[in-house]
């Protein structure tokens, strides 16, 4: 399966994100329902994904051998499962500089938000805010906890966790 420029670029960004949903792949390719991110993937890049046991999308190896992307999550090989290495976009990033450690009490996304814009004098949406701890949480760097309101925290030492920042 030959693919076009726009197809390679598309699945550079899939593997890049995974494991990832519809939502994240539309926001990115700017299409206007998680519908045709869908049919995209079925039409364009059938061969080089896959969804996982939770329905979320997945490269395949061969797809991260034919685009020259670094996954979005490196894992440690002596600590099983626990992400070493995550490539994520800033505000994610910032969210990960901001949010508390393993130890510490659970955050809600307002007090992220408010840690954010104290700490990087940015004013994000409360839904982008969420959104990233969200991707965060299925990446295995964030943990949530079920209060009054869900809360976050690492599920990872900070420095054990190196951060990329992707276009």
């Amino acid at each position: 399966m030959t693919l076009s420029e726009e197809a390679k670029e598309r699945l550079a960004d899939v593997v890049e994100l995974q494991p990832t949903k519809n939502s994240e792949l539309q926001e990115r390719w700017e299409l206007d329902s998680g519908s045709e991110v869908h049919q995209y993937l079925e039409n364009e890049l059938g061969d080089y994904y896959f969804r996982d046991d939770n329905s979320l999308i997945r490269a395949t190896a061969e797809a991260a051998d034919l685009v020259d992307v670094e996954p979005g999550i490196e894992s440690d090989p002596e600590d099983e499962g626990v992400p070493s290495r995550i490539r994520v976009p800033e505000l994610q990033a910032q969210i990960v500089a901001v949010l508390a450690g393993p130890e510490a009490e659970s955050e809600s996304v307002v007090s992220v938000l408010h840690a954010l814009r104290d700490e990087y004098d940015v004013d994000p949406e409360a839904e982008d805010v969420r959104s990233g701890l969200q991707s965060l949480r299925r990446k295995g760097v964030v943990e949530v906890e079920y209060r009054t309101v869900p809360t976050f925290r690492l599920a990872v030492e900070r420095e054990d966790l190196e951060v990329d920042v992707s276009d």
